[in-house]
């Protein structure tokens, strides 16, 4: 029977499953934000929970039970300083599991977990090219007449200097 049997696997053993939710919180925690399998995700989310839950109580004790799961010092000040007075009105529900889509390699389902408050964005490079809107099309085909424009006025006065 599984009575209070609680969270998976993984297909990992003990030492390694451990190892990787604590790698796992302490990068959630660091960035706030990061795209993993949707099962490591549901293994994460309660210990990401349990740690901020800990900050928030800001007593000595606390602290060392979060260095004893989170190794990274610097991780750990900044949810006892940063994280946990953002969440000090909320009981719960810190996490957000976001589902993106299946991984090319090997199709894996993968989501995004995130800190609420702290939503992502992804910078210029992540976006996809997805449908523009109809002013961010003429906004960029602007842009690009204006810079053919500049480099031929560009071009017409290094064959001027040429010439002289």
């Amino acid at each position: 029977m599984r009575h209070r049997v609680g969270g998976k696997k993984l297909g990992r053993k003990t030492a390694h499953r451990i190892s990787m939710l604590r790698n796992l919180v302490t990068s959630l925690l660091d960035r706030e934000h990061i795209r993993t399998t949707v099962p490591r995700a549901k293994a994460l989310r309660p210990v990401a929970e349990r740690m901020i839950t800990l900050g928030k109580r800001e007593s000595l004790h606390a602290r060392r039970q979060a260095l004893g799961f989170i190794k990274d010092p610097a991780v750990v000040s900044k949810l006892f300083s940063d994280l946990a007075p953002r969440y000090a009105d909320r009981k719960g529900g810190y996490t957000r599991i976001i589902k993106l889509g299946f991984r090319d390699g090997d199709g894996a389902q993968t989501a995004l977990i995130e800190l609420i408050g702290s939503e992502y964005k992804p910078e210029k490079g992540e976006a996809k090219a997805g449908k523009k809107s109809k002013r961010e099309k003429a906004d960029r085909s602007g842009k690009e007449s204006d810079g053919k424009q500049s480099a031929k006025a560009g071009k017409s006065e290094e064959k001027a200097q040429d010439e002289t």
